[in-house]
């Protein structure tokens, strides 16, 4: 299959990574800012790249700044840190088939891992162990078509999807696809507003009115740090 140009200028800075190794922009313990764990300390290991190139998108340093760093290397520094929880985010983390191996050498360890990913990637050699938090993308992120809808019937009842919206036409969309695919009766659903674009007050009021069951999430991190704030 042929690569569109565009896709292949960001999945750049992957070539000639070594075998063996993940390109890492930064590891990091903070607070757990969104999910149902939101609040706790957590450790981030945060992969470098993406192949999305979301309109909201806050983290758009970790598209190319990383270095390369071997599993044992990252496997240590985490259980450095001695936190229980820990969560493999991006960039898009599944570009990079080290993943795999590092959630598992992760839980191994008894660790709590959360991996959050776009859901435009498949899941099914996640370790079962893992807890995925996949992000549907909405209309306005521009990246709805990449959505890989097959990756529901891999997902676990404990497991969460994770909406992202930038708009009422993002709400409504999302609030179909929830009802169409009875989301909110097999995972947990999170509707997550874009940060300084869609008031929590108003996505509060469109979630009251909608009758559905599902959970308003803030970005706790961007209330307690400035907003703009890396490695928190």
């Amino acid at each position: 299959m042929t690569v569109p140009p565009s896709l292949a200028q960001r999945l750049l800075p992957l070539q000639g990574k070594p075998p063996g190794q993940l390109l890492i922009h930064e590891v990091y313990r903070s607070v757990q800012g969104e999910s149902t764990f939101a609040g706790l300390p957590c450790v981030f290991v945060r992969l470098a790249v993406c192949d999305a190139r979301c309109t909201w998108c806050d983290i758009p340093h970790a598209f190319t700044q990383g270095e390369t760093r071997t599993l044992e290397a990252l496997v240590e520094q985490v259980r450095g840190y001695q936190c229980p929880l820990v969560e493999i985010t991006g960039g898009e983390p599944l570009l990079q088939d080290e993943v795999f191996p590092l959630m598992t050498r992760l839980a191994d360890l008894g660790l709590t891992v959360l991996l959050e990913t776009s859901g435009a990637h498949d899941l099914a050699r996640v370790d079962p162990r893992v807890h995925v938090i996949m992000d549907l993308k909405c209309p306005e992120s521009g990246e709805c078509p990449g959505n890989r809808w097959e990756n529901l019937a891999l997902l676990k009842p404990s497991d969460e999807i994770k909406f992202v919206l930038a708009s009422r036409p993002d709400f409504d969309w999302a609030a179909e696809t929830i009802r169409q695919h009875k989301l909110d009766r097999r995972f947990t659903v999170l509707l997550s507003p874009v940060f300084g674009a869609v008031p929590p007050v108003q996505l509060a009021e469109w979630l009251l009115a909608s009758g559905l069951q599902v959970r308003l999430q803030l970005q706790l991190h961007k209330y307690i740090w400035d907003p703009k704030a890396r490695g928190v």
